[in-house]
């Protein structure tokens, strides 16, 4: 196309150095891992191509022999993340298992690396290790009696719930650092203000959920419990069409 000042290319594909000349005073890898402890330490605006070279100590321009775009950087930061998985030599034959622990293993790796919610896109689903993931999810779905079609349906569900809830936990966590008072005290105002509209008598429903015991809240058991819910209905889907059937 007229115009146009690049061809779609694959980061994967492209080799890390040419056949000839001398050996690079650095790896892909090393660039790799420059820029994700930049952004572990300071956050994805802070990393450049001018801060990896100082990290490293070489030259800004020599890096893009090694990485040619920041949308290339980018999803080698995200595989490098993606390799913490810790997979078992077999799945367990235990899906919803599985799929739990996974679950478990994303957020735990999305804290590790807070910028992760922020340049995680499906479009880097085709990583090595987002293929060593995939791999391993399927291989745990194995015994789910479902088409292949909602399998994938389920590992993308999951990847959205739980990052989904890490971007809302950190969103939270970050408002609650910028205030001048505690955390406690910010809720028992608006917890004040709460009770105050309900008791106009004008939330009827939310008035009676209120009056009923409140469950301690633990994020750790809200978060097993939404996952769990999302296993649930696909336990129940029949293994025809997909559909969902009640269990």
């Amino acid at each position: 196309m007229a115009g146009r000042a690049a061809e779609p290319e694959v980061i994967w594909a492209r080799p890390e150095r040419a056949g000839r000349g001398p050996k690079p005073a650095f790896s892909r890898q090393d660039v790799v891992d420059a820029a994700v402890r930049i952004a572990d330490a300071d956050g994805i605006d802070a990393v450049s191509m001018r801060r990896i070279a100082a990290d490293l100590g070489c030259g800004t321009m020599s890096l893009y022999n090694y990485v040619p775009r920041k949308e290339d950087l980018y999803e080698l930061m995200v595989d490098a993340a993606s390799a913490e998985y810790v997979f078992p030599e077999r799945p367990s034959g235990d899906w919803r298992a599985d799929m739990t622990e996974l679950a478990r293993q994303t957020r735990a790796i999305m804290y590790r690396h807070p910028w992760l919610t922020r340049v995680m896109t499906t479009a880097y689903g085709f990583s090595p290790n987002a293929l060593r993931y995939l791999e391993w999810c399927l291989g745990c779905l194995a015994p789910l009696d479902v088409p292949a079609g909602l399998k994938m349906q389920l590992i993308a569900m999951v990847n959205g719930t739980v990052m989904a809830t890490v971007r809302n936990e950190q969103a939270i966590a970050e408002r609650a650092r910028g205030l001048p008072w505690s955390e406690e005290e910010e809720q028992a105002v608006r917890g004040a203000y709460l009770m105050g509209q309900v008791a106009t008598g004008r939330y009827p429903h939310l008035a009676a959920l209120l009056a009923e015991p409140a469950a301690p809240v633990d994020a750790d058991e809200i978060f097993a419990m939404t996952i769990a819910r999302l296993l649930d209905s696909f336990a129940t889907a029949g293994p025809a069409d997909g559909t969902v059937t009640p269990a």
